[in-house]
């Protein structure tokens, strides 16, 4: 078209652009690049935060591989693991350790237990047994019972020293148990020496059977230091049978 213009798009130099401009633009770059900067490394530490938790808590790189039990004398570690209970390659950051506590305390020999994680794959259950303080006869065997009065093994033979409680049904919750056990804790070592068994007939008969075929008469399980205190003085008179059962007024036969 005659008479019309001819454009022609043309780059221009560097030289074009004024140097306090190109300064401007720098600075409005720098300022927009340190801006966005905390969010850049807000998102890194997010992605590496979330991909740590999920390696840990949604796949089985970090499973439990073992499960060490520690502090068994009688109970089977294969028991423990059982009662236990807890799946092969189990996230162990996952593992519900108060119920993993609950269900070994279930078994009657087990007083106390701890479990902990130990990374990376191996979870530690810590066991105390009970401890035997007396024996029951029972059905030509002995039911071992702790301090609390819980009867949690039985045995053949009972073991030395141990002496016998002659009770029904030995239990932490029969009084006759109870009994017997409150006397035991309040004697002196030396009836405690002599001291073949507890019987306790009820609550207020409760005799101690003696080496060389000696009997305390006890009565009931009140004042029990003083008794066991009297008791041990007479120990060294002669009779057969030492009555405290009112130990202001003992008699020996």
């Amino acid at each position: 078209m005659s008479g019309g213009r001819n454009w022609r798009l043309v780059r221009a130099g560097t030289d074009a652009v004024p140097s306090s401009a190109r300064r401007f633009m720098a600075r409005a770059r720098q300022r927009r690049m340190r801006a966005a900067l905390p969010w850049a490394v807000a998102a890194g530490v997010l992605l590496v935060a979330g991909g740590l938790v999920w390696l840990v808590y949604g796949t089985s790189v970090l499973g439990v591989r073992e499960v060490k039990v520690v502090g068994t004398q009688f109970v089977a570690v294969t028991q423990i693991e059982q009662a236990a209970a807890v799946p092969d390659a189990e996230p162990l950051a996952r593992v519900d350790l108060d119920g993993v506590r609950a269900r070994v305390r279930e078994l009657p020999p087990v007083e106390r237990v701890v479990v902990r994680r130990s990374w990376p794959s191996t979870l530690v259950v810590e066991v105390v047994e009970r401890t035997p303080v007396a024996a029951v006869p029972q059905h030509g065997e002995f039911a071992l019972i702790d301090r609390t009065g819980v009867a949690y093994r039985t045995v053949k033979e009972p073991p030395a020293g141990l002496p016998l409680v002659r009770v029904d049904f030995p239990g932490a919750s029969d009084v006759n148990t109870r009994s017997a056990l409150t006397v035991l804790a309040a004697l002196s070592d030396e009836l405690r020496e002599q001291v073949v068994a507890v019987s306790v007939a009820a609550p207020a008969q409760i005799k101690l059977e003696l080496s060389k075929e000696r009997t305390v008469v006890w009565g009931d399980d009140t004042q029990s230091d003083t008794k066991s205190q009297v008791a041990t003085v007479l120990l060294k008179r002669a009779g057969k049978e030492i009555d405290v059962s009112a130990p202001s007024v003992v008699t020996i036969r």
